[in-house]
């Protein structure tokens, strides 16, 4: 099973202790498969947009989120099972710090794993 996690921070520092220890959790994750992709996600500023069918399209500029709410990253995870990608959550944000990582389970079209 594959799951998105978005994570969404209330701060964007993370010493350089922890910045190791999310470079080990990332590595490790990464060559067991739990990890398949992970990436930061850039301010809105940068060229974010939503895009609404609503009678018509009509793009909205961001931001998105609650001001006091910083959407960092994401990480596409492998696991057997909701539980165990939860429990990858929580390694992640034990490291990360305040914040929240919202999980969805990903049906995606042509897998064959």
């Amino acid at each position: 099973m594959k799951f998105l996690s978005v994570y969404k921070s209330t701060t964007n520092q993370m010493g350089p202790e922890a910045q190791a220890r999310m470079g080990q959790l990332v590595e490790e994750s990464m060559k067991s498969g739990a990890l398949v992709l992970t990436g930061g996600i850039l301010p809105v500023a940068m060229g974010g947009a939503r895009v609404k069918a609503t009678g018509g399209h009509v793009v909205v500029d961001g931001p998105f989120t609650e001001t006091k709410e910083i959407t960092g990253g994401f990480a596409i995870l492998e696991a057997k099972s909701r539980e165990e990608a939860i429990e990858l959550a929580k390694r992640f944000l034990a490291i990360a710090g305040d914040g929240e990582c919202e999980m969805h389970q990903l049906s995606l079209y042509g897998d064959q794993r």
